[in-house]
């Protein structure tokens, strides 16, 4: 089913399906000889395991992370190395009545029409069980990058209407942690678990938007054209399947600005702004990368909603099993970890290119 495969000199392939045996992830290009701390990993993977987050579903995984190869000693060998996750709470049968209707909002009706065949059982590989295996690949991406000090932090900054205000007084980016949105903001927070305690129990969804900054990057990764830091990080995101939108620095807002007052001025000591979000032509400049991604709303819902079968016969469905209201409380690791896998990624693509 297409490429599987995401990267140039770090790659990543993932593989497995929501309610198959197992999910997992081979990662080929890392340096050898390099101790990973698996508790980190572990930890990652509770941060987005279903169960893990009472706004999210409740189908409950433990996502226990086992090494299938590449590693010898807690040390990276340079080989391939593949972790699996094993699909242990997964309800099929409340996908029977559904596998010959097309929900509205998935890919059912796109890959039956592409591949005249799909797995119905929770989305099977268009699922969002598959961003387990890039949060496993993210978080060793992550290790490597803490060598130089780049940390990658995001947080959900609106959820439907409840906006994020960077102004307000209750705005500290480090309270994200503190509540079960990671959102920036404790007093927003509970404004959220309002709405998305009202949304499950109505049986609908909402969309929101997650914020993520990347510090401590230095000058000159990304190429000025193709390659462009942006472009690759955009692709990352997109290729997230809930995700409907990218934006770095003001990102839409820009096109409100005056070159006067959007141009990032500098003097010797720095940059006066950060308007571009960290990259000029396609290049990081030293300033923290900063980019948002919106997500659509969690298109599994027990509303009754309009629709086709296989057959091209209207009809109507009404959507079983266990679903986030939100997508974002447990979106955010993932977005983490893809931005880690892209800017590792470029960074060994830079020491490959350094002039001597």
């Amino acid at each position: 089913m297409g490429n599987n495969s995401f990267g140039k000199l770090l790659t990543i392939t993932t593989f497995g399906e929501s309610h198959g045996a197992a999910i997992g992830v081979t990662i080929d290009g890392l340096k050898p000889n390099f101790p990973l701390d698996f508790d980190k990993i572990q930890k990652e993977m509770d941060r987005r395991r279903p169960g893990g987050n009472k706004f999210g579903t409740k189908r409950n995984e433990s996502d226990k992370i086992k090494v299938l190869s590449g590693i010898f000693e807690g040390k990276v060998t340079g080989t391939p190395l593949t972790i699996i996750v094993e699909n242990t709470n997964q309800i099929s049968k409340d996908y029977g009545e559904i596998a010959k209707t097309f929900r509205p909002s998935h890919a059912d009706f796109t890959l039956f029409n592409k591949y005249k065949i799909r797995d119905p059982r929770g989305g099977g590989r268009a699922s969002g069980r598959e961003t387990a295996s890039r949060v496993i690949a993210g978080a060793i991406a992550k290790q490597y990058l803490d060598v130089d000090d780049i940390s990658i932090e995001a947080a959900t900054i609106q959820i439907g209407n409840i906006k994020v205000d960077k102004n307000s007084p209750s705005f500290n980016w480090q309270t994200r942690v503190n509540n079960d949105f990671y959102t920036p903001d404790n007093d927003k927070a509970k404004e959220m678990e309002t709405l998305l305690n009202r949304l499950r129990s109505e049986g609908d969804s909402i969309g929101g938007i997650i914020e993520c900054r990347i510090k401590n990057l230095p000058v000159g990764l990304g190429e000025p054209t193709f390659n462009k830091f942006e472009a690759q990080l955009a692709k990352a995101m997109m290729s997230l399947g809930a995700v409907r939108g990218f934006e770095i620095g003001m990102g839409f807002e820009s096109a409100t600005y005056q070159g006067s007052s959007f141009n990032d001025q500098m003097d010797k000591n720095g940059f006066l702004t950060n308007n571009n979000g960290g990259v000029l032509g396609g290049v990081t400049n030293s300033e923290d990368l900063i980019f948002r991604v919106a997500f659509k709303p969690t298109p599994s819902i027990s509303l009754p909603q309009k629709t086709l079968d296989i057959n091209n016969n209207e009809t109507t469905i009404e959507i079983k099993g266990r679903h986030d209201p939100c997508i974002c409380p447990r979106a955010v690791v993932v977005v983490e970890a893809m931005a880690a896998l892209v800017t590792l990624d470029f960074i060994m693509e830079k020491d490959s290119r350094r002039p001597f």
